[in-house]
Order: structure tokens, then C-alpha cells, then sequence
């Protein structure tokens, strides 16, 4: 299971989540980049993503949608401004369901010296307040099962 460790200094428009993957960072990397992967681990275990765009390259958009038991769907979007394979994306994202609420999002692949890799995702709100929404959510606590995920599916990516 990895250590997922938060870093939300209290009046920061951002919040920085770092975590070690057990897995080289090429296959953790291309789980974030290929359609096929997304729904394996992206979200909480509860929901089930759909990809309906996915262009990881700069300028390229970004769209998938979780649905929950009951139905009800949870959309999210955004642009890439750039994807340097194993090393780094830059993107926009925002939860369709309150829009205009735009965050940057930057993460990071490094490896680390036992062969594993260290994930780092820092999102940059426009706001304060935006940011503390975001963590007011439970975001930080569904991205630990997220990570879980991720390092699950990509223990067994081939």
C-alpha cells in the first residue's frame, strides 16, 4: 500500500500530494496517458470512470465522467499544456459540476533509488478559498484510494 503524504499550508492556493508507487515510473506514467487504464484506477473505488477524451499532448482536452450506484454523474475536464513522457504533465482541471472553478495541475514522475517511483501531483486553485473547498471535499482521502489503485493496476500493467 503506498504512503500518500498532503501538504496543504493553511492560506496556499495550492496543496501538494506526494506518494511512492511500487513500480518503475515508464509504466506508472502511461497509466495516467492511455484511455484504457483510466477507469482502472482514477477516483475512488466507489465510482466507475469513463474516458470520452483523453489527447495527452499540449493543447490536447481531457473529459471523463464517474457514476456512482444510483447513477448520478460526476464529469471532469481539461486541457494539457504538456506531457513529457515519464518525467512530467501539466494540465488544466475542473469538476464540471461547479465551473469556472479552473485549477493547474502538475505531476511529477521520479525515480527513486529502489526502483520505485515518486509521485508527486501539485494543484494550483485560483483561490484560497477554492483550494480549501477542494479539501473540505474529502479530495485528499478519495486520492489515497486512488493512489492504492494505481498501484495496483500498475503492479499488474504489462
Amino acid at each position: 500500500m503506498p504512503q500518500v503524504k498532503v501538504i496543504a499550508e493553511p492560506g496556499a492556493h495550492d496543496f501538494t500530494v506526494e506518494c511512492v508507487m511500487n513500480g518503475p515510473r515508464e509504466r506508472v506514467y502511461r497509466a495516467h496517458v492511455d484511455p484504457e487504464a483510466i477507469p482502472h484506477w482514477w477516483g475512488p473505488s466507489f465510482l466507475t470512470t469513463t474516458v470520452e477524451r483523453l489527447e495527452p499532448r499540449k493543447g490536447g482536452i481531457w473529459r471523463f465522467v464517474q457514476r456512482d450506484a444510483q447513477g448520478n454523474e460526476y464529469a471532469f475536464n481539461g486541457v494539457y499544456h504538456e506531457c513529457i513522457p515519464s518525467e512530467r504533465i501539466i494540465r488544466t482541471w475542473e469538476f464540471e459540476g461547479m465551473p469556472g472553478h479552473v485549477l493547474l495541475e502538475t505531476v511529477t514522475f521520479e525515480d527513486t533509488p529502489d526502483g520505485k517511483t515518486l509521485l508527486r501531483s501539485q494543484s494550483v486553485f485560483q483561490s484560497v478559498a477554492d483550494r480549501d473547498g477542494m479539501l473540505a471535499t474529502g479530495a485528499t482521502e478519495a486520492g489515497k484510494d486512488m493512489y492504492e489503485r494505481l498501484e495496483e493496476y500498475v503492479g499488474q500493467a504489462r
